[in-house]
């Protein structure tokens, strides 16, 4: 596999200032966020928000193109796979930039018709990326990447936005299944820049240090679950 990009740090810095801007990463005023999971957490990524920023957008597609290319090669993918429902506009822009087909994977079969998990063209033995805007503790990519390999398809990397890098088992189940994980930034990136700038008082800054530090033991001391569910 190609060597991580040299321009990796500044992809990283430059994308945090964007997703800090355009407000995707919400920091608590005192009532943490809880997620889906149970998880209780100070912060919030709103990936959803990029949509509305043409030129942050443009931007952080830019970055993407550029870190796929040199993470993964330049004729290395045949098919861009966006997972329901955020992953879906970001493949789109993908796909769109690297002139290759795209497809989407449902989260389950949609039950009708087809009962297709998978729309778009299937082509066996096609080299899919699948690409979503953020990875949290990777159940969700597993489960997509079964789904293009299941269909006769291989899936060899992931590409993500914004990849969490708190839970050590995302990286874990990622090598146990050979699927690489490629991202622009991460919430280490997220933090070193926020302390640089004057937008956010010290001590919340210094709540989502620890929060990074032991996310399942800040999550149970405020009001949370103290550890994920494992996903199917």
């Amino acid at each position: 596999m190609p060597a991580p990009s040299p321009r990796k740090s500044t992809i990283a810095v430059e994308s945090a200032k964007m997703l800090i801007e355009s407000k995707a990463i919400l920091f608590t005023d005192g009532k943490p966020f809880i997620f889906t999971s149970g998880l209780a957490s100070p912060v919030y990524t709103d990936m959803r928000k990029v949509i509305a920023y043409p030129r942050i957008r443009t931007r952080l597609v830019d970055f993407a193109i550029e870190t796929i290319e040199t993470e993964i090669g330049y004729e290395a993918l045949d098919i861009i796979a966006g997972g329901e429902t955020a992953g879906i506009p970001f493949a789109a822009w993908i796909s769109d930039r690297m002139h290759l087909p795209m497809q989407y994977i449902r989260k389950k079969p949609k039950g009708f018709g087809r009962n297709a998990r998978i729309e778009g063209e299937i082509t066996e033995g096609a080299h899919a990326l699948l690409v979503e805007d953020l990875a949290t503790d990777g159940g969700s990519k597993v489960s997509f990447c079964n789904a293009l390999r299941e269909a006769g398809q291989r899936c060899e990397h992931t590409f993500v936005f914004f990849f969490y890098d708190i839970f050590p088992e995302a990286r874990t189940m990622m090598a146990e299944i050979g699927v690489g994980m490629h991202y622009l930034v991460t919430w280490r990136d997220i933090l070193a820049v926020a302390r640089g700038s004057q937008y956010f008082e010290k001590s919340v800054l210094d709540e989502v240090e620890a929060f990074l530090d032991h996310p399942l033991a800040w999550s149970a001391a405020h009001g949370g679950v103290a550890e994920l569910a494992a996903k199917a």
